[in-house]
């Protein structure tokens, strides 16, 4: 008799999104906003803008940095930083702090950032009705707006390439 292959452990849905997000080279613009403000308050303006945390795994926060400069100065402030954080954090703990050179985008609104795409076609009734039953499961108030927002651009754009297929 065989033996039944080991099932893995669940993952977080979190995990499961953005493995899909880079697997469809999708830019993911999905940093944690909570996250986020979170590094931005601890930080400062200044670091912010040439920093990006990425995510957060097993305690340890990784951030990307924009040059080698940045990440040997941001080396000598890790152990206050890590303070900071985990004085504003209301959450989990962060034990570690790793800093890798990578692109850092600019902050939304400014000049250079890509234009957002307004030329969308509306969605037609029949997918408003689909968003609203398969969203009216979700709890989370964020990760439904978050979800909704996807879902719409998604739709939107299979309308236009069935559109420009049609014609």
């Amino acid at each position: 008799m065989r033996k039944r292959p080991r099932q893995p452990k669940p993952e977080q849905l979190g995990e499961i999104l953005r493995k899909i997000v880079k697997k469809k080279n999708i830019p993911a613009a999905g940093t944690d906003r909570r996250l986020l403000d979170l590094w931005r308050r601890a930080v400062g303006p200044q670091i912010a803008a040439q920093t990006l945390p990425d995510n957060i795994k097993r305690g340890t926060l990784f951030v990307r940095v924009s040059s080698s400069v940045w990440m040997h100065q941001l080396q000598f402030l890790k152990e206050e930083i890590l303070a900071r954080i985990n004085g504003l954090s209301e959450t989990e703990e962060i034990k570690g702090l790793f800093f890798s050179i990578g692109k850092i985008p600019p902050p939304p609104g400014a000049a250079g950032a890509p234009p957002i795409d307004t030329a969308l076609p509306p969605l037609q009734g029949r997918d408003r009705s689909m968003m609203r039953e398969s969203l009216e499961t979700l709890r989370d108030a964020e990760l439904r707006q978050i979800i909704e927002r996807v879902m719409t651009r998604e739709i939107a754009r299979r309308r236009q390439r069935e559109k420009r297929k049609g014609t």
